[in-house]
């Protein structure tokens, strides 16, 4: 049993110090490339070196004496790795280096080893180090992973810019708590976005205008994000963070109680849904709550189902944001067409049936009444259609009368990636009574075409499919 330790973290700085390696393999290797990266000369002891590290020698990045270690080879060293699958060697190695008073890494026995290598989170020059002591090392990593996924990549590109305004920010705010609530609003206000972003000149501006107004309000902005078909599994990283980040939240009615659940606790959380049947909220009321809460300084998150650019209204918002002079960032989401086939077992394209694949919205009577019908009709491509079950007897209608066999399949992906996820297939002939029949609800997606017999065959999902009407896969010409 491993004796937990209490470890005093240290960053070192091995910039142009010598570190002593022993050992050449794989683990070797992987000590070697954290060493180089943080600016050690490296000098490996081994007898041959592995090719990835002949390379590195070839190359000039370190040096390399195929001797047998010794003792005396500690000397000029600032730390030593001993990173050999020799027991014995690496105990001679720690015991020579305890009695120079050299700080030793033996790779995998914490008890012959005076420092441990963490677990690493680099956002360099931001640098998060993660350690259990010894005693779970495979929980330090899987903090890591954690952290992995709740920093965003721009933190190192932020510390960096922080950096450049230190002595600025040091010269107009002497006292140290006013400097604290300085940087509390500034890491709070729109600097991080605007980083993360790319907006690296406009974030340069946005700190002159906060130091010349230094106790001013933040300014508020609004992240547009999308929450994918409804599992949490496929929410993004970057949305994830968002609703880390958020003080209110607007949602969608369809957005997952699972995806909200990832959000900030304590964050404002505002339905803004609309129904065709039921209580809805107008467009134009969405627009005023994101410029409301965005002027009181506030991050606003508005969450959509799927993808806020396909049939979202993201557009429209990011329109009325940009008029009222509101900062913003889109987050994509995994687009409900997609993912809902893909949890059917539906590939929208397929080599031998279908070439192409066309998303559609038919809500409403006025919506489909727009379609190119002809071209939709066409063979030999799948329509994936949103919002579609109030037109259920028109699709099916339409489609026939402008050329789509009425033996096409039919698939009705109902709360796709979800728990209670439902796929029926049918033919299109069928399609209204299919929905009747089997009581199909909202949300749901339909796909038309040859590929949502394939449904029947590749569903992994879920319950499994139930077939309505019996179809027959067209076979390859």
């Amino acid at each position: 049993m491993v004796r937990p330790v209490n470890l005093y973290p240290v960053f070192a700085d091995l910039h142009g110090r010598k570190v002593l390696v022993i050992g050449a393999g794989t683990v070797a290797e992987r000590k070697i490339g954290m060493l180089l990266r943080a600016g050690a000369l490296v000098d490996v002891v081994a007898t041959r070196l592995n090719p990835a590290l002949l390379a590195l020698k070839q190359s000039g990045q370190l040096q390399h004496r195929a001797l047998q270690f010794t003792p005396q080879q500690l000397d000029s060293a600032w730390l030593v790795v001993a990173a050999t699958d020799d027991v014995a060697l690496n105990r001679r190695v720690a015991e020579a280096a305890a009695l120079r008073q050299k700080w030793v890494n033996v790779v995998d026995d914490v008890a012959l080893s005076s420092f441990q290598v963490p677990a690493v989170i680099d956002r360099s020059p931001l640098v998060i180090a993660v350690s259990s002591g010894g005693s779970a090392p495979m929980l330090a990593r899987l903090v890591r992973e954690r952290l992995e996924r709740a920093l965003a990549p721009s933190l190192g590109t932020l510390a960096g810019l922080l950096d450049r305004w230190r002595g600025r920010i040091r010269s107009a705010l002497p006292d140290l708590a006013q400097r604290r609530g300085y940087y509390d609003r500034l890491l709070h206000g729109a600097v991080p976005a605007l980083v993360d972003a790319g907006q690296l000149d406009e974030a340069e501006r946005e700190v002159t205008r906060t130091l010349a107004t230094p106790t001013a309000p933040t300014r508020g902005r609004v992240l547009l994000v999308g929450a994918g078909p409804g599992a949490a599994g496929l929410l993004t990283l970057d949305a994830l963070r968002a609703l880390q980040q958020a003080d209110v939240i607007l949602h969608d009615r369809l957005v997952s109680a699972e995806v909200l659940d990832l959000a900030r606790r304590d964050a404002q959380r505002i339905e803004v849904g609309k129904s065709g049947r039921g209580p809805s909220t107008g467009q134009d009321e969405i627009h005023r709550l994101l410029i409301e809460h965005a002027r009181a300084g506030q991050v606003v998150v508005r969450l959509k189902g799927g993808d806020p650019f396909v049939f979202g209204r993201g557009g429209e918002e990011l329109e009325a944001l940009r008029a009222a002079g509101i900062d913003y960032a889109v987050i994509p989401g995994i687009t409900a067409a997609v993912a809902c086939a893909a949890y059917a077992g539906i590939p929208l394209t397929h080599r031998d049936h279908a070439q192409s694949v066309r998303l559609v919205t038919a809500h409403c009577a006025r919506s489909a009444d727009s379609l190119d019908w002809q071209a939709l009709a066409q063979e030999r491509q799948t329509l994936a259609v949103y919002m579609g079950g109030a037109q259920f007897d028109v699709l099916r209608d339409k489609l026939i009368a402008h050329g789509r066999a009425a033996s096409t399949p039919v698939a009705l992906v109902e709360n796709g990636s979800r728990s209670n996820q439902r796929v029926i297939v049918g033919s299109l002939d069928q399609l209204p009574e299919l929905a009747r029949s089997h009581q199909v609800q909202s949300p749901v997606l339909l796909y038309v075409g040859e590929v949502a017999a394939l449904a029947t065959q590749l569903g992994w999902f879920g319950a499994g499919v139930e077939s309505g009407i019996p179809v027959v896969l067209a076979q390859a010409a």
